[in-house]
């Protein structure tokens, strides 16, 4: 039968690296196509990678159908809870996919579809609303920080920054502090590369730190009283407020490379 390819569908799939599309080529002429590829009546929802590469090399591939759904949004919800469960998925992936959720799940509660009774399980749009951030953030397994994160880089990112933050390149933390900067400077501190967004990310915590109003004289202390190291403190505090933040700001870089590293190890078995 033919296979129709929605374009719509095909977006919620982030395309591979090219050492993962070669990967997952070698893995598809050496093996065949052991995984099924799966429908909704002709329209693909599940291997659109495989299915590409398939074709091109002439490669059998099977399919299996999937008919409890009602409506086009069903699908969408099948397909991104299904990515979420994939340990190939990153956590901005994760949260953009989860956020996309909320959206649907939202249109749905004001105008819900008719439920498709026909033996396959409960409808799709039984989902609960995503309400919160944190209901958001326990879909995706990410902090609902990280949540407001992701959303400010869909926000005010560019192009650029977004393929960086996705690549791995700069963490979540990073990019949407990066994200407050003007668009052209988003994309020089891109292409400067890992350091220059990290070393912009830091200049733009040190300046919101330096901006903070000082702390309130203790009570019973006019103020001008005490010795200059009293007056020092809180620009001290600032000073360490940075440092921790860059410490955490390398931690999240090193978990960031380890999620992709993860990623290419995992791409050979639930790449779609």
């Amino acid at each position: 039968m033919d296979i129709t390819i929605n374009e719509t569908l095909r977006s919620f799939i982030d395309p591979l690296t090219d050492s993962e599309y070669t990967a997952l080529e070698r893995s598809l002429l050496a093996e065949g196509c052991r995984d099924a590829l799966v429908l909704w009546n002709d329209v693909l929802i599940d291997g659109h990678n495989r299915y590409a590469i398939c074709r091109k090399h002439n490669i059998t591939y099977k399919t299996v159908q999937n008919i409890g759904f009602a409506s086009l949004d069903d699908v969408m919800l099948w397909m991104i809870d299904n990515h979420l469960a994939r340990r190939s998925v990153s956590d901005f992936q994760r949260g953009v996919l989860a956020l996309r959720k909320k959206d649907i799940v939202a249109a749905k509660t004001v105008a819900p579809a008719p439920a498709a009774d026909d033996g396959a399980g409960p409808p799709w749009d039984e989902t609960p609303p995503l309400s919160t951030r944190e209901d958001i953030a326990r879909a995706a397994r990410l902090s609902s920080n990280q949540i407001g994160q992701i959303e400010k880089i869909q926000k005010a990112a560019t192009p650029e920054l977004v393929e960086a933050v996705r690549s791995g390149t700069i963490s979540i933390n990073a990019a949407a502090t990066v994200a407050s900067l003007p668009q052209a400077e988003q994309v020089a501190a891109v292409a400067g590369g890992r350091k220059q967004l990290q070393q912009a990310a830091k200049e733009i915590r040190e300046q919101r730190a330096a901006a903070r109003p000082p702390k309130a004289p203790k009570e019973g202390v006019e103020p001008g009283q005490g010795d200059a190291d009293e007056r020092a403190a809180p620009t001290e505090l600032e000073r360490l407020r940075a440092e921790v933040a860059q410490l955490q700001e390398r931690v999240a870089e090193l978990r960031t490379q380890n999620a992709a590293l993860n990623e290419r190890i995992a791409v050979l078995v639930d790449a779609s």
